[in-house]
């Protein structure tokens, strides 16, 4: 049995299910962060599926794919500064405790 587009866009939707359940279900900030990791990380793999096997002779998939990898390491890195520094005025990571916007 070959492995085929199919079984990429399955493993890509399974991942994106599974961030996206993470982001919407938990409260902790750093999990809730890592939930869009893993959601960018299904788009890359169904990036780089489509890019092999529509176009191979193209790179375009694989050009996409590093912008987004780009774009999620700047997003971890300054989302976890920003955790970091709710943390130390707070002392808590828990999304629904945070109300910096409260008046």
């Amino acid at each position: 049995m070959a492995i085929g587009l199919e079984h990429y866009l399955v493993l890509s939707a399974i991942l994106f299910a599974i961030g996206l359940y993470g982001a919407l279900a938990k409260r902790n900030a750093v999990v809730i962060l890592m939930s869009i990791e893993i959601m960018l990380n299904a788009v890359n793999i169904a990036m780089v599926a489509f890019s092999r096997y529509v176009t191979p002779s193209l790179l375009t998939g694989q050009v996409f794919v590093i912008f987004i990898l780009v774009v999620a390491a700047a997003e971890a890195a300054v989302g976890l500064a920003i955790i970091i520094s709710i943390y130390r005025s707070h002392e808590t990571i828990e999304a629904t405790k945070i109300d910096l916007l409260k008046w």
